[in-house]
């Protein structure tokens, strides 16, 4: 019954973000469309430290794998827009295994040193690269390649429609992923490594697996957002695109499947209603998210898993 419950949850959830689709004027018709594609990097980064507990302050590097690899390859090679969403994607997935072996060597302030690092380093590659990335002027893909199995994704109800399929694809995969045995080792990792060590457990190898996975994820919706949007550019790899999923997740609730889509959204909506009142709208935004902080420390979700569905996953 709990796990009929659960999956109705997150089945509302789309069928909710479905209808609206039909329902929102153009400007949130859009905003919401870019808050799934950015959920959607938010619920990578939660499978390595929401679940994992590995704190990086670098997957903006991943994020941007994916999107310039997915611009790259279609501006200089003339490459379709299905191919070249794999080669993103594939992009991601090898940038994450090579920094993961790297970056694991080290545990706790210095991981979060080592990523941010790297990421510094992918950023700076995307500007001495400007040659073929175009630097801080960043790449525009034309509305006429970002046509993906005969749809064009630059019409807004079939950008709307596949942002919220990849949405919901990761969305049901970490459901999936944190109920199998590699999840629940995951949260063992995150609960006590040593001891998990000592149960047997292999868990550099599941600790590269979660880099793996989350930097693809990431990747992925880097991939997407650059062909939903037409737009690959360098303020994508900045320090503060690694700093927006830490934020999002714990908003929303680390290590809750349904949290990174809570937080992403509430800080959208937060900052664009501020925005509306006063030029000085951060200090609005930022007074808010310290009351949530002190106040619902375990974010949105956690607090409903805390207080009333000890179950949510």
């Amino acid at each position: 019954m709990r796990g009929g419950r659960i999956i109705g949850l997150h089945l509302g959830l789309v069928a909710v973000l479905f209808a609206l689709n039909f329902l929102l004027p153009a400007y949130s018709h859009g905003t919401v469309a870019r808050v799934m594609v950015l959920a959607t990097y938010a619920m990578g980064y939660n499978i390595l430290f929401g679940y994992t507990g590995l704190l990086s302050l670098g997957h903006a590097m991943f994020f941007a794998a994916g999107m310039y690899g997915l611009a790259m390859p279609m501006t200089h090679l003339g490459l379709g827009a299905g191919p070249a969403l794999l080669t993103g994607i594939g992009a991601a997935a090898v940038l994450s295994l090579g920094v993961g072996l790297l970056a694991l060597r080290t545990r706790g302030v210095a991981f979060m040193i080592v990523t941010l690092m790297f990421a510094q380093a992918a950023w700076l590659t995307i500007l001495l690269a400007g040659r073929w990335t175009r630097g801080d002027e960043g790449v525009v893909i034309p509305q006429a390649d970002r046509v993906l199995l005969g749809l064009d994704l630059s019409n807004p109800q079939t950008r709307y429609l596949a942002a919220l399929a990849l949405f919901s694809a990761v969305l049901f995969g970490t459901l999936w992923l944190v109920r199998q045995p590699m999840g629940r080792v995951l949260v063992a990792i995150r609960e006590n490594e040593d001891r998990a060590e000592l149960l047997g457990y292999d868990t550099f190898r599941h600790k590269l697996g979660a880099v793996v996975l989350s930097g693809t994820v990431s990747g992925a919706a880097g991939a997407a957002y650059g062909l939903f949007f037409g737009y690959a550019g360098a303020s994508f790899a900045e320090t503060h695109y690694s700093i927006f999923p830490l934020l999002w997740v714990l908003l929303g609730g680390a290590g809750t499947v349904i949290g990174p889509f809570l937080g992403t959204l509430f800080m959208f909506y937060l900052i664009d209603l501020a925005s509306g009142l006063t030029p000085a709208y951060m200090l609005i935004a930022g007074v808010v998210l310290v009351l949530l902080t002190l106040f619902a420390p375990q974010g949105l979700a956690g607090e409903i898993r805390r207080r009333w569905w000890r179950g949510l996953p």
